[in-house]
């Protein structure tokens, strides 16, 4: 049996325990809900939990892509279910979050590609907690604009998309989208005048210059936000990691994001897209 890599030092994550913790985890199963931090094994989840926030996943738990880097199933989707944005805009309006994330799968089995549900979850979070902003995390529909501006005209205060790796390892990390599609996506949004936020994975092999390029060329894009962290491979059926980046290399990134124009880089080994997401509202 293979092994995977030791994990480093530097790779310490809190322990997924603790009083608001337990709290969160039973709301979220009372009200039938997903998170990425379950659902995508995120190591911040007891960080994250802890101080009472969490990224909700909308269009059930099941994807229509195959990603080699995650960890959230892929397979046939269950039906719409239309009652789920209420069921979130209340344990929103419960947890009195000042600052919410909404993220989902890939629903490239719908008509709309899952438009309609994302537009519903927005209007009801914001109707409910009208002093809550927001940040959606959303799919590439496809590269479809037509389908974006639905989520553009809804005016949430931080659209995210993510990149996800250098353009040389797209085509072996991500199943069916495209580096271009989703800079095009990306540009289409800030050409909205959107706060736009996007991030990279480290450790599966990309160099150095590639990382720069990429930075360039999400700059050029229109983002303004970006996040690196370090790809931690969830099973054996997984890709593996080929390196681990120390965290002084991590610091050396976001001080050249910072120095080639982002508004604010989070750069860290255990960053995900939606770590301390609160912060980067007014960036």
């Amino acid at each position: 049996m293979e092994n995977r890599k030791r994990l480093p030092r530097w790779m310490k994550m809190q322990r997924a325990s603790g009083e608001n913790y337990t709290r969160l985890k039973n709301l979220v199963g009372r009200h039938n809900l997903h998170t990425i931090c379950t659902s995508g094994n995120c190591p911040n989840i007891g960080e994250c939990w802890n101080r009472g926030t969490a990224t909700f996943m909308i269009l059930g738990n099941i994807c229509t892509r195959r990603c080699k880097f995650c960890s959230v199933p892929m397979g046939k989707p269950i039906p719409v279910d239309w009652d789920e944005p209420a069921r979130v805009a209340d344990s929103v309006r419960i947890m009195n979050l000042k600052h919410c994330v909404i993220t989902s799968v890939d629903r490239d089995d719908l008509e709309d590609l899952g438009v309609s549900l994302w537009v519903a979850a927005i209007r009801k979070i914001k109707e409910v907690n009208p002093a809550t902003t927001m940040e959606v995390l959303i799919p590439d529909f496809q590269g479809r604009n037509a389908l974006i501006q639905q989520i553009i005209d809804e005016k949430p205060e931080v659209i995210s998309h993510n990149l996800e790796t250098v353009e040389r390892l797209t085509p072996h990390v991500r199943s069916r989208a495209k580096y271009r599609v989703s800079l095009d996506v990306l540009k289409y949004i800030a050409s909205s005048g959107n706060v736009v936020k996007s991030g990279i994975m480290l450790g599966l092999g990309e160099t150095e210059e590639e990382i720069l390029v990429t930075m360039d060329d999400l700059l050029r894009a229109g983002v303004k936000i970006m996040t690196l962290g370090q790809y931690l491979q969830p099973t054996m059926e997984h890709m593996p990691v080929i390196k681990y980046v120390p965290p002084e290399k991590f610091e050396e990134y976001h001080n050249i994001g910072l120095s080639k124009g982002f508004s604010f880089v989070e750069s860290g080994p255990l960053v995900r897209s939606s770590y301390n997401a609160e912060k980067h509202l007014f960036r």
